[in-house]
């Protein structure tokens, strides 16, 4: 019996595109989840830690540090005067964390109001739901611009800095801006809400590291692979649904992430740059101005929008587990 002759290898026997792209096995992929486990714990745990610091040293300095605070240059006889280097410690400056969170449950403004954490609560959802929208144009605008850099070199050569620098412009003087061209608008006859304008300046904040993410994540896939599309004679629309969109959800996740934070942070600036009333950011000036009388009222609409913005890059995390068969290698940045 003669020997098989040998096989030569040819493009046809490499492996295909999905080959690639396929995610492992189901039992290997149980060992890297089981793997992760202890990490993504492991990281919970340092999250407790730091806001436990947090609460910890803000108690610690009140204890200890100076009242009115500490001035340099201070003119002898007059309170306050100097350049202050510590902040005040007295109860209308820094309440106690207990005050802050009984002042939750107390009435928002005296009388049978409801309750100050359930005021938060509802003026947070009409944040969240105007970042929502500002989020979504901010995912479709970066996702062409990062589509189209990465297509054409020119295109990013050109557009690349631009892009750096919009983000440099200060949002509270970007916001009115927004807000006049919306009225200009609405005066025209064309329907222009205030919450519209809200959400495109949040889009403003939130398209930037969609943008950046797409990029990178659509020049991700390696160059054997990509010359391996162009040998099948796919073209670019196959190539970027089959090889260069799921080699970039390492990318793309973080950057939506950052996105949906952004959009939060963008309405809330907009919201009290424009004066939109109902949501959190309107409430969080009108309590702060009450501050002097009720120092752990404005702490209130604070909370909450921390807790709106984790709730918003925590979102995101619902498309990591539709996608988690593409996250291998994630990208932290």
């Amino acid at each position: 019996m003669t020997p098989d002759p040998p096989h030569d290898t040819t493009i046809a026997d490499a492996a295909t595109p999905a080959d690639v792209l396929a995610p492992p096995p189901r039992g290997r992929l149980e060992r890297y989840r089981g793997r992760d486990d202890p990490q993504r714990w492991y990281a919970v745990g340092w999250g407790v830690v730091g806001i436990v610091a947090v609460l910890l040293l803000w108690e610690l300095y009140k204890f200890v540090g100076p009242a009115n605070g500490f001035f340099i240059g201070a003119t002898p006889g007059e309170s306050g005067s100097g350049v202050m280097i510590l902040p005040r410690t007295h109860d209308r400056a820094m309440p106690h964390i207990w005050d802050m969170v009984a002042r939750l449950f107390a009435p928002t403004s005296g009388g049978d109001t409801p309750p100050l954490w359930m005021s938060v609560a509802s003026a947070a959802l009409v944040t969240l739901g105007i970042a929502a929208v500002g989020w979504l144009i901010g995912v479709a605008v970066g996702t062409i611009l990062g589509m189209a850099m990465q297509r054409w070199h020119l295109v990013e050569w050109g557009l690349l800095p631009w892009i750096v620098v919009s983000q440099i412009v200060p949002l509270i003087a970007f916001a009115p801006v927004i807000n006049a061209i919306g009225n200009q608008i609405d005066r025209g006859g064309t329907p222009w809400p205030q919450w519209l304008s809200v959400a495109i300046i949040a889009s403003y904040l939130a398209f930037f590291p969609v943008a950046i993410g797409v990029l990178r994540g659509l020049a991700a896939p390696d160059r054997i692979h990509v010359d391996l599309m162009r040998s099948y004679a796919a073209g670019y629309w196959p190539t970027i649904k089959r090889l260069r969109f799921p080699a970039a959800v390492p990318y793309l996740l973080p950057a939506l992430r950052l996105a949906a934070a952004n959009a939060v942070l963008g309405a809330v600036v907009a919201e009290v740059s424009i004066g939109m009333r109902g949501g959190i950011g309107r409430m969080l000036i009108q309590l702060a101005g009450q501050a002097s009388s009720d120092p752990a009222a404005p702490w209130g609409p604070t909370f909450g929008a921390i807790a709106l913005g984790l709730i918003a890059a925590g979102s995101v995390a619902l498309i990591g587990l539709w996608l988690r068969n593409y996250r291998r290698g994630e990208s932290t940045a």
